[in-house]
């Protein structure tokens, strides 16, 4: 906008355009912010905006929704393990929880890096910069996205090594892919799956393409960043000297985090039943406990059981009587004669000579 621009001998602010400006704060992805502008959602100095290309200069005032978005902080970054069941969104029209609904409170604005569906779980990298998720995002940077898939159905090593080349899929071409054939669980099979292009349920419809059917999926790592151990539904923040040394070429030198603490604690909500190390404990404690039976030898006699009257309960125990106290004064005297005899020597009393 043109307001408060700077007198002609001072050199001009720099201006960005709106969606980038508004990603940077952590609004949204610049794709989305250019959909809250198609809808009348943003609005700078108090006029919508029908447009993207519209510059913010110092002093603008931006708000969406009628909340004036804040100034960008410094870039951060959040590990987040996804459970199963939540949409990677803000806002769901169909009225499904989100990711963003269930992440704990005094957290920032966030936006995720990249997606995962419905019923897929595991690493989801979290910012509040929009420019850093759109960079990480994209193929071109070379990052790896690794998985753990179980599928129903059977398959070889030599199949899954056809997946290098690249197939396509209905009209969509993936590129090249890289399976590893873990082991094979009743009718299910384990597989790791490598792969830098991360498409649109890419992992299901390839593994679907070879027969294969995908009943869970979990992603392991996204780039240098890994699972590990982390809870379902787990949250840390990663600490702003690994942002500076891995990130450094992805984020402006005036977003760049400073120090070595994190301001977010570590949040975990307790183990998942999807843990299969819980989902055990759980199952062998709702198993029915079978009853041991006494094994006696041949020839011993069975215990008779006691039977017991309707009603009977057992006779309380008098408590005992207490003895009265002697004092010392009161205790007879010992004396010489009160001493027991001298046991007999061994082989009778000596005879005198």
């Amino acid at each position: 906008m043109a307001a408060n621009r700077p007198p002609h001998n001072q050199p001009p602010a720099e201006t960005d355009r709106v969606a980038k400006v508004l990603a940077r704060a952590g609004v949204a992805s610049r794709r989305e912010i250019e959909r809250l502008i198609e809808a009348g959602r943003v609005a700078v100095n108090g006029t919508v905006l029908t447009t993207p290309a519209v510059k913010i200069e110092p002093g603008d005032i931006v708000t969406v929704d009628g909340e004036v978005i804040a100034d960008a902080e410094p870039t951060r970054l959040f590990r987040y393990h996804k459970p199963v069941g939540l949409l990677t969104a803000h806002v769901d029209p169909k009225g499904r929880p989100t990711v963003f609904q269930a992440l704990p409170p005094g957290l920032p604005r966030l936006i995720s890096i990249g997606r995962l569906d419905l019923n897929s779980e595991g690493l989801l990298l979290l910012t509040n910069d929009g420019g850093l998720a759109r960079q990480l995002e994209m193929p071109s940077n070379g990052w790896i996205r690794r998985y753990r898939a179980r599928a129903f159905g059977s398959t070889t090593q030599e199949i899954l090594d056809k997946l290098k080349d690249g197939v396509t899929v209905e009209g969509v071409h993936y590129g090249a892919i890289e399976a590893k054939l873990d082991k094979a669980s009743g009718r299910n099979v384990w597989i790791t799956v490598t792969l830098s292009e991360g498409k649109n349920r890419e992992v299901r419809r390839v593994l679907e393409s070879i027969g294969l059917k995908v009943n869970r999926l979990i992603r392991v790592s996204y780039g240098p960043f890994a699972l590990a151990e982390m809870t379902s539904g787990g949250v840390e923040e990663v600490g702003p000297r690994v942002i500076r040394e891995l990130l450094s070429e992805h984020i402006a030198p005036a977003n760049m985090p400073k120090g070595d603490k994190v301001a977010f604690k570590p949040f975990s909500p307790g183990p998942s039943r999807r843990d299969p190390t819980v989902a055990a404990a759980a199952r062998k404690a709702a198993a029915p406990k079978e009853e041991v039976k006494k094994v006696y030898k041949a020839g011993w006699a069975k215990p008779k059981k006691k039977v017991r009257p309707a009603g009977w309960k057992p006779p309380e125990k008098k408590p005992r009587a207490e003895r009265p106290e002697r004092s010392a004064s009161s205790a007879p005297p010992r004396t010489s004669a009160a001493r027991p005899p001298a046991r007999p020597t061994k082989g009778g009393p000596k005879r005198r000579g």
